[in-house]
C-alpha cells in the first residue's frame, strides 16, 4: 500500500461488536490497543492492563473480523528488559487470540526483544515518539522529538526497527516535518497519530473519534460523531419510557 501511495486506515478495537462493524466499514488494520486500559477499564494510564486482559480483548476482536489485519499491543512489562519474556508473551498472544501481529513501544532499548519475537516468525509493528507506556518517564503527554537530539534518536530508532524486520511503525505526537522526513527515509509504512499528513496512514482511538471520551481533546483528534450525546439521550429516553409505563407496548409483548 505504501508503494502504491495508498493511505492505510487504522482504528482501535477491543471487543467483538465493534470489531465486526469496523471490519465491515473497510478498516485496513485494527489495533487491539493497550488504550483499553483507559477507555474500557478506567485506568489513568495504559500501564496497569495485563497480558491476560489484552489476550481476552484480542480474542473477542478476532471473532468479529473477516478481512482486516489485527495487531495487538504487548502491554507494559511483557517485553522490556527480557527478550525471553517478550517471546513468551508474544507467543501467548498469537496462539491464544489468533491475531496476526504484535506491537511494541520503543527503539534501541527494546531491540533485542523485537529481534527475538521476529525470529519466531511473529510480525512486529514498532511504536516511536510519544510512547504511553513510558508516561511516568516523560511526565506528560506533550509532543516528543521537538529538539534535535531527540529527533535524531527517533530517526535512528526507526531505521533500527526497519532493519530488524518490523513491518510498520506507529509515530505518535511528533512534529509533522520530522514525521515526513522519517516516512521518506523508510521503506516500511509509518502510521501516524498526531504526526501530520505526510505519513503512510493514520490511527485513532475509536472511542475518542466517536466522541465517547469528552474529557480527551488533543489537537490531533477529529471527532467524527458525538455518541456521548446520542447515547445519553437514548438512555434517558428509555428510562422515561420505563418509568411512564410506555415500554414495552402491546406490539413489543408476547
Amino acid at each position: 500500500m505504501k508503494a502504491r501511495g495508498e493511505k492505510i486506515a487504522v482504528l482501535t478495537a477491543y471487543d467483538f461488536s465493534f470489531a465486526r462493524v469496523l471490519d465491515a466499514a473497510g478498516l485496513d488494520v485494527l489495533l487491539v490497543g493497550d488504550s483499553a486500559s483507559n477507555v474500557i477499564h478506567g485506568h489513568e494510564t495504559s500501564v496497569p492492563i495485563t497480558l491476560d486482559q489484552m489476550i481476552d480483548h484480542a480474542t473477542a476482536v478476532v471473532r468479529g473480523v473477516k478481512r482486516a489485519l489485527i495487531v495487538v499491543d504487548m502491554p507494559f512489562g511483557t517485553y522490556q528488559g527480557s527478550s525471553e519474556i517478550a517471546l513468551q508473551s508474544a507467543v501467548r498472544i498469537m496462539k491464544e487470540s489468533g491475531a496476526h501481529a504484535v506491537k511494541m513501544e520503543g527503539g534501541e532499548v527494546v531491540i533485542e526483544s523485537v529481534r527475538r519475537v521476529l525470529s519466531a516468525g511473529i510480525p512486529v509493528m514498532g511504536h516511536l515518539g510519544l510512547t504511553p507506556q513510558s508516561i511516568y518517564k516523560f511526565g506528560s503527554y506533550t509532543v516528543r522529538a521537538t529538539e534535535q537530539e531527540e529527533a535524531e534518536r527517533l530517526m535512528r530508532d526507526a531505521l533500527l526497527l526497519q532493519e530488524a524486520g518490523c513491518f510498520a511503525i506507529v509515530l505518535e505526537k511528533i512534529p509533522a516535518r520530522l514525521a515526513a522526513r522519517v516516512a521518506k527515509r523508510l521503506t516500511i509504512p509509518l502510521i501516524g497519530i498526531g504526526a501530520g499528513a505526510a505519513v503512510d496512514g493514520q490511527v485513532l482511538v475509536t472511542y475518542d473519534m466517536l466522541g465517547l471520551n469528552q474529557e480527551f481533546s488533543p489537537r490531533f483528534l477529529r471527532r467524527y460523531a458525538d455518541l456521548d450525546k446520542v447515547m445519553s439521550e437514548a438512555f434517558r429516553h428509555y428510562v422515561a419510557d420505563v418509568k411512564a409505563d410506555r415500554f414495552p407496548s402491546d406490539d413489543e409483548s408476547y
